[in-house]
């Protein structure tokens, strides 16, 4: 299995892609783990917000492959604790085939297009956070579930 983060816009603060890139290098030794970021709209300062979800899902929506398990980190999404996680993502290692893609919707959400496309929907937190702030969150989370499941002690209970 693979894992993707998949995401709208790139990361344009450079403090949180240093720390973006250290943290793919780590997770990378334990799974395969790709981020795949999709462009902004065009003229999206010109559209309006649900407009912006649906050009932003169009965009998302065609990097899906048919055996993907498409997970929306969706502030009402289901919240796990680091540990849960880790169990989460063991599970998932077992019964999801190729592609395990986590995706992360643009400034206001995601579209009834991509909720309809996904499999499920987790949370990261109730509180909202940029998303630059979300990549990093959900990278250094990923690289936490992989020490716990290989008992390293990177993480204390």
């Amino acid at each position: 299995m693979k894992i993707v983060l998949l995401s709208v816009g790139k990361t344009d603060n450079i403090h949180f892609a240093e720390l973006i890139e250290a943290y793919l290098k780590r997770v990378n030794f334990y799974i395969p783990f790709e981020m795949i970021i999709v462009p902004d709209p065009k003229n999206r300062k010109n559209i309006s917000e649900g407009e912006q979800k649906i050009a932003e899902s169009s965009l998302l929506l065609k990097t899906r492959q048919p055996a993907d398990h498409v997970v929306l980190l969706d502030d009402k999404g289901k919240q796990y604790t680091s540990t849960e996680f880790a169990l989460y993502i063991e599970k998932k290692k077992h019964s999801v085939p190729k592609r395990l893609v986590f995706v992360v919707g643009g400034p206001y959400g995601f579209s009834q297009e991509m909720y309809a496309a996904a499999n499920e929907k987790i949370s990261l937190s109730r509180m909202t956070f940029t998303h630059q702030m979300v990549r990093l969150i959900f990278i250094e989370q990923l690289y936490r579930a992989m020490t716990i499941i290989n008992n390293e002690p990177y993480h204390h209970e």
